[in-house]
């Protein structure tokens, strides 16, 4: 990135700024960063293991594959998922606080017994797959964040903080050397005065 500056003290000082910013940002920026990597790691392990426990629960129910052809789906829906929002390194996630289910009206009289476990079953498999999609949702806005974060840290530390160390170092060599020749002028200025005092 090439940086646009003038070649004179106040561009010297609000690049050294700019620099000084950047350079006190990164460490809270890599802090940041190492922070969502961790927190992606934490949520894609959830997933795994709701995914895991998921299988293992619908592989439990398969030796009754054949009763669920008498369930009724539509006696059991989900009325509501509330969430709320928490802040991890800054970026707002969303955490599942409940899972509320709709129970439909039915006769435990003219169904069979099971229909009642059958619910429960239903609303355990419903809760661990929400649950699950909610942690493969929470890890992709982490790692998007994460994502971000370290382009920034990148372009602090590629780009932007070499390339303001290479203007000011442009800069102090083109103000060292108009000084170096202001010094000379004056001296052969005053070389030649002293020179024009003894022909007099």
């Amino acid at each position: 990135m090439a940086i646009k500056f003038q070649y004179n003290k106040t561009a010297l000082q609000d690049l050294n700024k700019q620099l000084a910013m950047r350079v006190r940002a990164l460490p809270t920026i890599k802090n940041k960063e190492t922070a969502l990597r961790m927190e992606v790691k934490k949520a894609r392990d959830d997933a795994a293991l709701l995914d895991r426990k998921l299988e293992e629960q619908i592989k439990a129910y398969e030796y009754m594959a054949r009763l669920w052809a008498e369930f009724d789906p539509a006696l059991i829906t989900i009325k509501d998922v509330e969430l709320s929002i928490k802040k991890i390194a800054g970026v707002n996630t969303p955490v599942l606080d409940d899972i509320k289910f709709e129970i439909g009206e039915f006769s435990l009289v003219n169904k069979p017994d099971w229909f009642y476990d059958g619910i429960t079953v239903l609303e355990e498999l419903a809760s661990v797959g929400i649950e699950r999609d909610f942690f493969y949702r929470k890890m992709q806005l982490l790692d998007h964040a994460r994502k971000k974060t370290t382009q920034k840290v990148n372009l602090y530390e590629k780009v932007q903080i070499p390339g303001y160390e290479e203007a000011i170092l442009k800069i102090k060599r083109f103000l060292e050397d108009e000084e170096n020749l202001d010094k000379s002028s004056q001296k052969i200025v005053k070389t030649r005065q002293q020179q024009a005092e003894e022909v007099v």
